[in-house]
């Protein structure tokens, strides 16, 4: 976790990820890149026409004027964020970044339930969780500490998902946190206790997993089974693999429901499969 790249627009949900992305590097001593993703309009974003120049230099200044707001804030005293401003779509620009700089952790905020919605349904945010390769941490809430004791990881227990849960749990010992392996047992894909503790079992045999529990939780869908069992170990941070070509890993069927979106209220990580 040497580097940490947050993206923003200069709103209290990126304010939100900036602190948290302070408070990990302070830990990891990361080096933090802050990117800005002009959202000029269409024509000027790509007209090759010298008369649009002075319209761009506008967005362009304005960027650079938000930035020096910015780190003025008292939280930023003293600290060196390295910025970029970025002329593409956020999630090129982001791309374009994390190989750059060799990133290492994306931070992103969200404003709550509909930003959360936003952001998994259709959003640029969503095309970042669903391409990058790096994982992108999601934050909600303005947190004064950020410490983790308790990270719920779903999965389906499948193979395609040991990637993800080898990147998980290399996450969650940096934070020193215990992670809670998730089953999530659905009607329409039950299983025994037996059969699905088996699955599990297997599932962690020879991967080397220290510090974790194994969970079976019973529940109408997997998306509110993974929200009632972290709410139920007072987690602090749920995380789960995702899918280049569906977008979240797809035993979730391509991506979290809306009620997952709408009831997450504590920050969400995913990890590329």
């Amino acid at each position: 976790m040497k580097r940490i790249l947050v993206p923003t627009d200069f709103s209290e949900q990126a304010e939100n990820a900036l602190k948290v992305a302070l408070k990990l590097a302070e830990k990891h001593k990361s080096e933090i890149f802050v990117l800005h993703s002009m959202e000029m309009p269409l024509h000027l974003a790509t007209s090759s026409d010298s008369g649009t120049l002075p319209e761009s230099l506008f967005f362009i200044k304005l960027a650079e004027k938000r930035f020096s707001e910015m780190r003025a804030k008292p939280y930023l005293k003293g600290t060196t964020v390295n910025e970029a401003i970025g002329h593409n779509e956020i999630y090129e620009d982001i791309e374009e970044a994390c190989k750059k700089n060799k990133i290492d952790l994306i931070v992103m905020g969200s404003s709550g339930a509909s930003g959360f919605k936003e952001m998994f349904i259709g959003s640029n945010t969503e095309k970042v969780v669903r391409t990058s390769k790096i994982p992108v941490l999601v934050i909600k809430n303005n947190h004064e500490q950020f410490n983790v004791t308790d990270f719920v990881f779903a999965t389906d227990f499948s193979e395609e998902g040991r990637g993800a849960l080898d990147k998980a749990q290399k996450f969650a010992k940096k934070l020193g946190a215990k992670m809670h392996l998730l089953f999530v047992n659905t009607p329409g894909d039950f299983k025994t206790s037996v059969q699905a503790q088996n699955i599990m079992e297997n599932f962690v045999r020879g991967m080397g997993v220290e510090n974790y529990t194994l969970n079976i939780y019973n529940d109408t869908s997997v998306e509110k089974g993974i929200l009632n069992f972290a709410k139920h170990i007072n987690a602090q941070l749920i995380g789960m693999g995702t899918h280049g070509r569906k977008g979240i890993s797809h035993f979730f069927n391509g991506s979290i429901s809306e009620d997952m979106v709408n009831h997450a209220n504590m920050p969400v990580i995913t990890f590329k499969i």
